[in-house]
């Protein structure tokens, strides 16, 4: 399958969260990461230093920087929430993440196309969501 994946951390509140993310993104071919609402800054969790080869970007709104014709996705729950085992992933997608501590918020599902929730009996920390979402991903595409 051609395409890619991107990741938006909507107000992150752990720096070492933020750091995993990066770990993830690069484990797992991310084409870029936006962080909206907070400012990064090399982190001991991206073990595989990957601000260096991936395109990071630090903005005010993430909106603004979906990439063209990409899919936006939150990954929150929500009662119209998608179960991820259920949900068939875009070609081209950018993930939103939000803060470990809250939600999304209305102005951010707003514009987001698809809602998907990781069906488990506790919230995931921002970082393990993240891996979780992108493995579903990547097995989801090797069974195509």
């Amino acid at each position: 399958m051609s395409g890619f994946a991107a990741i938006g951390l909507h107000h992150p509140k752990h720096p070492d969260n933020v750091g995993g993310v990066l770990r993830a993104a690069a484990a797992f071919g991310v084409a870029l990461v936006a962080i909206a609402g907070a400012r990064y800054r090399v982190q001991r969790t991206d073990t595989a230093q990957a601000y260096r080869d991936l395109p990071l970007l630090q903005v005010e709104n993430l909106r603004e920087v979906i990439p063209y014709d990409c899919v936006p996705v939150a990954v929150e729950i929500t009662a119209d929430a998608q179960p991820l085992p259920d949900y068939r992933h875009p070609e081209r997608a950018m993930y939103i993440f939000g803060p470990e501590d809250g939600d999304l918020g209305r102005s951010v599902l707003a514009w987001c196309r698809d809602i998907v929730v990781i069906p488990c009996r506790h919230p995931l920390n921002l970082a393990a969501a993240v891996n979780v979402v992108l493995y579903d991903r990547l097995a989801k595409q090797a069974r195509r």
